[in-house]
């Protein structure tokens, strides 16, 4: 590498490990099996490998304190003290107990039962969590209150300079940024904003750069990701202060103020005009603003190029770059530009050179974490003039050119099926009115009936058998046979304890949407590559490289089989093409919205053969319709007008009674109730219970026809909710909906849980709609 190299940097990591070490960690603590001291160790492992491994890619410029226990959202919640009552903290450090019942509830051993995180003297709720940004990662809500006051009460990451330091790594700190910080949190006081707080939080933050300025750091990057959203006046404002605040209390330190996501469009006065040392922009999902940050920059400000795509798997066109960006570097002068990903790498998996089992030519079209810092290692060196790296430069336009003339991407079949879309396969016969007489006379079911979202714990036995299978240790007789013990024992306890539609559990799927992906065609699939969705939560989204249709069917015989077992009605389970769509890596060579409508033919395939073999109930969810949003309102039609028609795509081609469900996680409704609308699903079930049924305030402005399951079941934490707790979150549904509109249900599938947690949570749930019908 020259010594004229541009400044490489990665502006966060992946934090979970090559092999999931960070998972095994924290399950192996909160089961008990491993200490504290252990948790930490392997964490501080885990930091040290990442500051090691991006050094030796060519990285010049590494984080630190962007590695976290669960959630950096969190983090920073704990270090400004912004910890409600509810967890029993009063002051001083806080304890990793406190910091994972915030994360992930507690069992009735709290002091506090305030903020309405507990219910009847039984522990805890967890913080609400939702999606960061259009994301698929979750982070954890911050909660806020008129008159908060804020003080330090982590030194997170100030400990981890000091830690990456005394290791030889001189390290440029992370920090959400506190307006970022304070727009994603939430108050329960009616008509308060979280922003109106932001003079009482930064002294916090003064507090911490002051220290990592005594320590030797010379850089600090702060996220402000909300600077690519619709801000107001206020917001802008608050951005202003901030930042001025900043310099005046901090002036020895230099901020990398870093934006992503998007453009940052009519923020751009507001952003460029903040006294930071260093910009940094996102030119992937953004390319049409660099022109405008070039001609609108001081002259001494350092502009960080986002220039290799932080969110998707795709390998670059290095020599492409080069030629855009080497003009580009001659106007603004080398010494004031950086380049790097478009934003922190946590969003893609770790490492491409473990995935030895994928087609080869797919294979080479990809890039992970490591190639991605090797990538922007190699272009800093093309862009200084190294003619050291020609045979990479070759190599990559090599990948480029056969990924873009390749058979394996495109399917005239699917091409056809596409063009002959019409009107007729984007609507059901009748309209919802009649549609629900004739269903409630097929199914005759109790008021407020009973079901689960569809999948049931996926235990150690049930992983085992997996990968005995995978491995050639069970044949496949062996494994069908204990799936369908394990869906026959899951069908005959779910009739015992009286639920009123039943699912079969899915014990078949490693995945709600692997399942799927695996069976279509176009898609491919890793073996390690995980990225974290929350907490210990990690996935392998599919990585969707061509066209798609649907060879055989994939679901329906094992929903025949379920129903086999039982007179009550069994719902076969389906993912929709939106969410299949939104937690796949999808190509980048073809509109999003086409890639969607060719999944929502595959999909209508399989619901057609379903009907066909007798099923009456399918639920087509569609957890992810929502983070899809563009985070801009005005690109929001656009991309809900075809999500919402590939919805209907794939569930209208059935008859008026076959009753379609659907299933949304984490959404707030108020500003998309419209789009949920349309989509015109006999049933959707909700995650409310975390929100106490605030989110169904959308659906009674709009008065919503159709049915509705709010989740009365947190299925996020290990709490088991008592019957009464239950019964006041229905009581709350009730009096924004109509009885006869009400379905009661868990939030989200119970796959993560223990059975142990399942079982008496929803006895709970059955108990407590049975009181209901008494009481009505």
């Amino acid at each position: 590498m020259t010594s004229l190299s541009l400044p490489v940097a990665t502006l966060g990591t992946p934090r979970i490990g090559p092999r999931r070490e960070l998972k095994l960690a924290l399950e192996g603590f909160w089961a008990g099996k491993i200490s504290e001291k252990q948790l930490l160790e392997t964490a501080a492992g885990l930091r040290a490998a990442n500051w090691a491994r991006q050094k030796s890619l060519g990285a010049t410029i590494i984080p630190s304190n962007e590695f976290s226990l669960y959630d950096q959202v969190l983090d920073t919640s704990v270090m400004v003290g912004a910890i409600p009552d509810a967890y029993g903290w009063k002051g001083g450090p806080v304890s990793l107990k406190t910091y994972f019942a915030m994360a992930r509830g507690s069992q009735g051993d709290t002091q506090d039962a305030s903020c309405g995180h507990a219910h009847h003297g039984h522990g805890a709720t967890a913080q609400e969590m939702t999606k960061w940004f259009d994301t698929n990662y979750h982070y954890m809500v911050p909660e806020f209150h008129k008159g908060q006051t804020f003080k330090l009460s982590s030194r997170k990451a100030i400990e981890e300079y000091d830690e990456a330091k005394a290791l030889g790594y001189q390290t440029r700190p992370v920090l959400v940024g506190p307006v970022t910080f304070l727009k994603l949190g939430k108050s329960h006081d009616a008509g308060f904003d979280p922003v109106s707080l932001l003079d009482a939080l930064l002294p916090v933050y003064v507090e911490v750069l002051q220290e990592l300025a005594k320590r030797g750091a010379e850089w600090v990057q702060i996220d402000e990701p909300c600077l690519v959203l619709d801000l107001s006046e206020a917001e802008r404002g608050a951005l202003q202060r901030a930042y001025a605040y900043f310099s005046k209390e901090v002036p020895s330190i230099k901020i990398m103020l870093a934006t992503y996501f998007g453009a940052i469009g009519d923020n751009l006065t507001t952003a460029l005009a903040l006294p930071v040392a260093g910009l940094h922009v996102d030119l992937i999902r953004a390319p049409q603003q660099l022109g405008k940050f070039e001609s609108g920059a001081r002259a001494d400000l350092v502009i960080s190029l986002g220039v290799i795509d932080g969110r998707n798997v795709w390998r670059s066109n290095l020599s492409a770059l080069l030629e855009h960006y080497k003009p580009v570097i001659a106007r603004l002068g080398a010494a004031r530009v950086q380049i790097a990903p478009s934003c922190s790498l946590l969003h893609t998996p770790i490492d491409l050179e473990l995935e030895t089992g994928l087609d080869p030519d797919v294979r080479s079209w990809l890039a992970f974490s490591v190639q991605k810092i090797g990538e922007l290692s190699t272009l800093a060196r093309a862009l200084a003039g190294d003619a050291g790296i020609a045979d990479t430069l070759a190599a990559s336009d090599k990948a480029a050119k056969a990924r873009q003339t390749s058979p394996k991407i495109h399917n005239a079949a699917v091409a056809k099926r596409m063009a002959a879309i019409d009107d007729a396969m984007r609507r059901r016969t009748s309209a919802f009115a009649s549609r629900a007489e004739i269903q409630r006379k097929r199914f005759d079911l109790p008021a407020f009936p009973t079901t689960t979202i569809g999948s049931f714990p996926q235990t150690a036995d049930v992983r085992n058998a997996r990968a005995a299978h995978a491995k050639g240790k069970l044949t496949d007789a062996q494994y069908e046979q204990f799936l369908r013990e394990e869906t026959a024992r899951t069908v005959r306890w779910q009739e015992e304890i009286g639920l009123d539609v039943l699912v079969h559990g899915e014990f078949e799927r490693n995945d709600m949407v692997q399942y799927f992906g695996e069976q279509l065609s176009g898609f491919v699939f890793t073996q390690y590559g995980w990225v974290q969705s929350y907490g210990s939560r990690y996935v392998r989204p599919p990585i969707l490289f061509g066209d798609v249709s649907r060879p055989k069917p994939m679901a329906v015989e094992w929903w025949r089989y379920s129903q086999s077992l039982t007179k009550k009605p069994m719902k076969a389970m389906l993912t929709g093409p939106v969410t299949i769509l939104n937690w796949s890596f999808v190509r980048d060579d073809l509109p999003r919205s086409e890639a969607c409508r060719q999944i929502a033919l595959a999909i209508r395939d399989e619901v057609t053969d379903l009907e066909k073999a007798g099923a009456t109930m399918i639920q087509i969810d569609e957890a992810a319709l929502r983070e899809g949003l563009p985070l801009r309102h005005s690109e929001w039609k656009t991309y809900l007008d075809w999500a919402v028609e590939s919805f209907r795509i794939c569930s209208t081609g059935v008859l008026d009674a076959t009753q379609i469900h659907t299933h949304m996680c984490y959404s707030e409704f108020n500003a998309i109730i419209d789009a949920i609308a349309a989509m015109d699903a006999d049933v959707i079930s909700i995650e409310t219970s975390r929100s106490k049924m605030e989110l169904l305030d959308a659906f009674t402005g709009f008065k919503y026809p159709n049915d509705i399951g709010p989740g009365v079941y947190d299925i996020h934490s290990p709490r088991v909710p008592e019957t009464n707790e239950m019964k006041d979150l229905i009581t709350l549904a009730r009096k924004r909906l109509s009885d006869s509109q009400l379905w009661i249900n868990p939030d989200c599938g119970l796959k993560t849980r223990k059975w142990e947690e399942v079982r008496p949570a929803l006895v709970n749930m059955v108990a407590a709609a049975r009181e209901l019908r008494k009481a009505s």
